[in-house]
């Protein structure tokens, strides 16, 4: 799958998150981020475009109605964040610990989770339309009455992840691993799924696979 790259210029000036509250509108762009702590905070309708922001964190921050445009971020701790309502489009979050944070309602597009913990999250009625989750914990996360567009997840643990009332026709998920799924059987027509995985489904209806 071809995900759009962020467009991040070269020479970046060096910042410190914290400059957004002594902005006129809370909004960053064409900075560099390291290491920067911003957790418990609180503040609507920020704006981040042309970035690059690693070993930050944002812990239990209020990000609702958050805009991000080409951003990376890496080695970053989201946990328990609100990102309610937000509009993500490439986006990299890259080895980001993202566990417990609240993506409902929100709007995603070229996507690339990579090495990311986001067990516990929540994306319920939420689109999605080319993201890629590779080689991340999704445990217990909650995909509860998305629109999930050429969506791959790839390598990851989706043990307990919850698809209720949302179809994945078409949706790969043939490398993940899981032991169970909340999903539907009509939900699931159409899903791309390993031989072990169709078994691993038969059985949850209730069939002896032999």
């Amino acid at each position: 799958m071809n995900i759009k790259q962020p467009k991040i210029p070269q020479g970046l000036s060096s910042g410190n998150f914290q400059q957004i509250l002594y902005e006129e509108d809370p909004h960053l762009s064409n900075l560099e981020i390291h290491g920067s702590e911003f957790d418990h905070e609180v503040l609507d309708r920020v704006h981040l475009s042309n970035m690059k922001i690693s070993n930050s964190t944002f812990q239990s921050t209020e990000f609702k109605n958050i805009d991000i445009t080409d951003v990376h971020f890496e080695n970053c701790d989201f946990s328990n964040a609100d990102l309610s309502q937000a509009s993500i489009h490439r986006v990299v979050f890259s080895n980001c610990k993202l566990m417990g944070v609240d993506f409902s309602d929100g709007r995603f597009g070229d996507i690339l989770f990579e090495h990311c913990l986001l067990t516990l999250c929540n994306f319920g009625d939420s689109k999605l339309e080319k993201v890629l989750m590779k080689e991340s914990n999704l445990k217990n996360a909650d995909f509860f009455n998305c629109i999930l567009k050429k969506t791959v997840y790839s390598q990851c643990d989706l043990d307990g992840v919850s698809f209720d009332t949302t179809k994945l026709k078409g949706i790969d998920i043939s490398t993940s691993q899981f032991e169970s799924l909340v999903v539907s059987l009509e939900d699931l027509k159409g899903c791309i799924v390993s031989e072990w995985q169709a078994i691993a489904f038969a059985r949850m209806m209730g069939l002896d696979v032999k």
